[in-house]
């Protein structure tokens, strides 16, 4: 992914330039460079305002002839706050100990009931089900990951992101022509989109999969999937003195720092640079300067430096890579020095977009990045900002991995209260990942004897889930002291959380029970099913919960007749339904479920063939996920990453609270967007799956909780 990023860092400029066309007029200081003023922004938006003022009336006769009446709305704002992965046992339990007065508060005023899910229970499929108001054959997010049936490979289920071919060449250097492909891969409009077309304003804060970002009548800032500056998702590099030893396995890469008179230096490389032959990558120097103390030292990249002292995370740091004349890349990191003494070790957090100049459109209308750093500050753009890999590889510690995830919480924060301020009427969705991203990392400290709190109660963070649900608490209650007559708040998670304790290897699985066949020679260790041969193999897992058969005509090397593929999946259903762990003499997998009984949509052949629902405690395994075979089918968790959802959905619903009582019982999450539609009058399509949770308009409400749905006490 990296040389595909770097298309879009390096290329963007100049086919700016060259096709100057409106639609990239307004992008402020350029899709990733520094080419354009900030007067240019100014300039640029008074042009397009007057054109605006020019066209209204035109607009206007469009919009009376296209929707000629809508229905008076209930409401006059909607305001949606996801807390993602936020659980009903957990909420439970600190509701009945009068740890969560707001929550209680907002129960008390409408409603708090279980959410159901979708299948599987991952964020991203969860989220665009949200957004759409239907099941995945029709919104075609399955899981995080994708598989190319002609390389059996993974690639990103969400986005596409494409090459640029030509170029024009003046001795050493490229220029580009034409724009590459960047491509949103979830289909169905999402709720806010049909809004818009009835001009209904919405903004959207960092609901996941959303990069590109949509383009509405609206405001939106993407989140989950928007790739680092090397294309990744989420690359953190660490510099050392120490010998190199083994790669990290996630998401890390060590860099050497050599001795230099009294400092020490290294570099950082970037994308490649496509405007050179070769495509060198793009670099800039480090340099640490210890010192007399031996506890501070002084660390420049490139022409930015900082301060630090051993253990303390830095506030953003901007770093700027030369491209090309006149033509400058920058990104975010933070930095900590991890020691220094006898080796010095620089950690450096992924690089993320610069949001006043990104690298890619991560904003809708795209200024819009930019304005929220000139309201609250730098802040994370990557989609997945806080950094799980570096904790699970014990790079940072428990600590600094809570003061990460707390500060981009405030940072979200502060764009929900900038967004809400603004907001008079129509509706506000914001996604805060704070919750997922710590019960992921520290449920270890949940339970006695977790394989992966490897002896540790956790000391002083051994309560951060609660902490964080309490945290929650006092923002949902200056949110509350914010709402004004005609507002609806809706509170959700999309699923709910529990502990990941065993790893459970389906492609070992398979391989024992003769579905899947090694090639000759080869041990299964290679990632990516490299090992695999495929002219001997039926079915193969791929991603967090999805099983494939390997179909003849789908497959590049199918051998399973597709006539036979329906008898086989019903043959695996049945053996890996209730798979013991014997070692633990657990079950380890609930239930399998043949999607083609799940889903009905036009995306259903993109599908997995098979879901796998695990149960409490078990996940698939970390070796799986890479595509290693080899190795026992169930093993510990070891890891940091100790908590996980992507189980059976219905051992992990969300919750689901709401100012205003409703009118159905068992809501899901594929409710919201109907529900949306319908609070402002426009009646849901009918391709959506969801319902209405209001069948009557719910402003006329007091406000008392319902007797089914009573807080726990």
């Amino acid at each position: 992914m990296r040389s595909r990023t770097s298309v879009w860092l390096l290329v963007a400029a100049v086919s700016l330039v060259l096709s100057a066309t409106p639609a990239h007029a307004y992008i402020g200081p350029g899709a990733g460079f520094a080419l354009l003023s900030s007067m240019g922004v100014i300039l640029t938006t008074v042009v397009l305002a007057g054109l605006a003022v020019l066209a209204w009336p035109f607009r206007m006769l469009w919009r009376l002839i296209r929707h000629p009446q809508r229905v008076k709305p209930w409401a006059r704002r909607l305001i949606i706050v996801g807390f993602d992965g936020q659980d009903v046992q957990i909420t439970d339990r600190l509701l009945a100990t009068g740890q969560l007065p707001n929550f209680k508060r907002l129960a008390e005023r409408g409603t708090y009931s279980r959410l159901r899910t979708t299948y599987p229970s991952i964020s991203p499929v969860a989220w665009s089900s949200f957004a759409t108001g239907v099941h995945p054959a029709k919104h075609r997010i399955f899981d995080f990951l994708d598989r190319d049936t002609k390389t059996y490979l993974p690639r990103l289920s969400s986005t596409r992101i494409g090459d640029v071919e030509r170029f024009l060449k003046f001795g050493r250097w490229r220029f580009p022509i034409g724009k590459p492909e960047l491509r949103l891969l979830r289909a169905s409009k999402p709720f806010w989109t049909i809004l818009g077309e009835h001009r209904i304003w919405s903004t959207v804060l960092r609901v996941p999969i959303t990069f590109p970002p949509d383009r509405f009548y609206g405001a939106q800032l993407s989140a989950m999937c928007v790739p680092d500056l090397l294309g990744s998702q989420g690359t953190f590099l660490l510099f050392t003195t120490r010998p190199t030893g083994e790669r990290f396995k996630e998401g890390g890469v060590r860099v050497p720092l050599a001795r230099n008179g009294n400092g020490y230096e290294g570099k950082i490389e970037g994308p490649e640079n496509m405007f050179l032959a070769g495509k060198p990558p793009l670099t800039i120097p480090v340099k640490v300067a210890p010192a007399a103390d031996g506890a501070r030292a002084h660390v420049a990249l490139g022409d930015a430096s900082v301060d630090l002292e051993v253990g303390k995370l830095s506030d953003w740091v901007k770093l700027t890579f030369p491209a090309a004349p006149l033509v400058n890349v920058t990104a975010l990191c933070r930095a900590m020095l991890i020691e220094l003494g006898e080796h010095v070790t620089l950690y450096l957090t992924p690089l993320n977009f610069d949001p006043e100049n990104p690298a890619m459109p991560i904003s809708h209308p795209s200024y819009y990045a930019t304005y929220l750093a000139k309201k609250i500050g730098p802040y994370a753009t990557l989609g997945l900002a806080e950094d799980t890999w570096a904790l699970n590889e014990g790079v940072i510690d428990d600590k600094t991995f809570i003061q990460m995830t707390h500060d981009i919480d405030d940072e979200r924060q502060q764009m929900f209260f900038a967004a809400l301020e603004r907001l008079r009427s129509g509706t506000l969705t914001c996604v805060f990942d704070a919750t997922d991203r710590i019960q992921h990392m520290f449920w270890r400290y949940l339970e006695p004897g977790h394989p992966a709190a490897r002896g540790s109660d956790g000391g002083p963070h051994k309560n951060a889930i609660e902490d964080l649900y309490r945290r929650n608490d006092a923002f949902l209650g200056r949110v509350l002291d914010r709402l004004k007559p005609g507002d609806v708040l809706a509170v959700v998670s999309d699923h709910g959380f529990t502990s990941f304790r065993r790893g459970v290897n389906l492609n070992a699985w398979l391989k024992a029970n003769g579905y899947l066949t090694l090639k000759d020679g080869a041990d299964g260790k290679a990632e990516w099913l490299h090992d695999v041969d495929w002219s001997r193999t039926k079915a193969y897992a791929l991603g967090l919960a999805g099983l494939y058969l390997n179909v003849r005509g789908r497959e590049r090397d199918g051998i399973v007749p597709a006539n036979e593929a329906p008898a086989l999946r019903a043959e695996l259903v049945a053996k890996l339904s209730g798979a013991r762990d014997d070692e633990r003499a657990t079950v380890g997998i609930t239930e399998v479920f043949d999607t083609s009984r799940l889903y009905d949509g036009p995306y259903l052949g993109d599908a997995p063939d098979l879901l796998i629902g695990y149960n409490k405690g078990y996940r698939v395994s970390w070796d799986c996920a890479t595509g290693v075979v080899a190795g026992p089918v169930f093993e510990d968790n070891t890891k940091a990453w100790s908590g996980d959802h992507t189980i059976d959905p219905r051992l992990v619903p969300g919750v689901f609270f709401c100012s205003h009582r409703i009118d159905v019982d068992d809501p899901a999450l594929i409710d919201l967007a109907p529900t949306a539609l319908k609070l402002f009058g426009v009646e849901p399509p009918r391709h959506m799956d969801g319902r209405t949770l209001f069948t009557a308009n719910p402003m006329g409400q007091e406000a008392r909780p319902a007797a089914d749905k009573a807080v726990p006490a």
